[in-house]
């Protein structure tokens, strides 16, 4: 087989290989639709270089008008879609603008005033564009991640290649006075070959972002209690321990407070099943709301919630979880009789010297379990805390 025509079909085939694959991958990741514009982008792109590489019966120049139609389009397919995965707003007017002028000048140059070499020019310098346009919108992401990255990388050289590899061949080479002798010339083959290997790493990295984004959300649901919305005892243990052995490190304060809705059976029995999730939904957005950012929330037992508080004493904790009880207790819940109070007990504990979180969980326990144990609704601290304070209090008294 000719090796032109091995080259001509080269990028298609790639090009049509990769837009499958992101098609399947959009089929079982509906809820990102990049992956489908994707999906477009590449199918584009084969077929813009089908019709570059054969003539239809609609004629020459028809023909290349087509193929750069299919490549402006699959270009701000693929601009749009890298935009949005990052969860950037998409710049469709400078999208929009770049392409547009690209093949108004290409129209200009190939019916107004033929001229081949223009039309190279111009639709290349519109490609460059775009990739560039895609840099500085990656260029805020650029270090929240390898992938990330690697794709602002790629953004750049993309721009690079269609500016500074096209006016070095065409200085180089000289003006073009037609096809035959632009698919014979260096220009051609490093366009194609370039093409292929860019593309192709830009669909792998973003393949590779894909099953990121599909880890990431496997371990969330591994991680998070679907019906509070915050962590769940596994998810709390590695995240609050991970923060927990920080404050160690730097020599931070950290207190740990447990919460517990008081008679939430007797709650589920008089008012039924929902009731009750709609009193844990309830707690959990009030819970995870005053934790903040910093705060480490989750439902770690049915009706048991806990926060690791980082940069907070004791005294600290003690006024967020007063805060917290009187906020629950005051408050109203939907599905439940006007005037019904629902109300929680707190225990609160605070690193002395290096406990662990499973330590600092056992102080915090008997602290709620106190708290239950004196009449519920109220907030305890841990004894052998409150016995440090009062031993540290004697010996600068004496």
């Amino acid at each position: 087989m000719d090796t032109g025509l091995l080259i001509a079909l080269l990028n298609p085939t790639i090009a049509l290989a990769l837009g499958t694959s992101f098609l399947v991958l959009w089929f079982y990741q509906r809820h990102r639709p990049y992956l489908a514009v994707l999906a477009a982008s590449y199918s584009l792109s084969a077929a813009g270089f089908l019709f570059q590489a054969f003539t239809l019966p609609i004629g020459l120049m028809p023909s290349k008008l087509l193929s750069n139609l299919c490549f402006s389009l699959a270009a701000c397919c693929l601009c749009s879609a890298v935009v949005a995965r990052y969860g950037r707003r998409v710049p469709y007017v400078g999208i929009g603008v770049l392409a547009g002028s690209g093949l108004a000048a290409l129209c200009w140059f190939m019916f107004v005033q033929p001229d081949l070499t223009w039309r190279i020019l111009v639709i290349n310098f519109a490609f460059g564009g775009l990739s560039l346009l895609v840099a500085a919108e990656l260029r805020v992401v650029r270090n929240e991640g390898p992938t990330e990255m690697i794709l602002f990388v790629l953004s750049l050289l993309s721009g690079l290649n269609f500016f500074v590899r096209t006016l070095i061949v065409i200085i180089a080479h000289g003006r073009f006075e037609n096809y035959a002798e632009l698919y014979t010339s260096s220009y051609w083959t490093t366009a194609l070959l370039s093409h292929a290997l860019l593309s192709l790493l830009i669909a792998l990295c973003l393949i590779c972002a894909a099953g990121l984004d599909v880890m990431k959300a496997l371990k969330t649901e591994t991680h998070t209690d679907p019906l509070s919305g915050l962590l769940n005892r596994r998810g709390f243990e590695e995240r609050a321990t991970l923060v927990l052995q920080h404050c160690i490190t730097a020599k931070l304060p950290v207190a740990l407070v447990l919460a517990d809705l008081d008679h939430f059976k007797t709650l589920n029995d008089l008012y039924g099943h929902a009731a009750g999730d709609r009193v844990i939904a309830d707690f959990a957005a009030k819970f995870r709301s005053a934790a903040g950012a910093r705060g480490v929330a989750g439902r770690i037992g049915g009706e048991e919630f806990a926060v690791l508080l980082p940069l907070s004493d004791l005294a600290a904790a003690r006024l967020f979880a007063e805060a917290g009880r009187t906020l629950h207790s005051a408050g109203s819940v939907d599905g439940l009789p006007t005037g019904t109070r629902v109300t929680a007990s707190f225990g609160v504990a605070a690193r002395t010297n290096h406990e662990g979180l499973e330590l600092l969980m056992c102080h915090a326990d008997e602290a709620l379990y106190e708290a239950k144990r004196s009449g519920r609704d109220s907030v305890r601290l841990s004894q052998e805390r409150l016995e440090m304070v009062v031993v540290t209090g004697s010996l600068k008294a004496g």
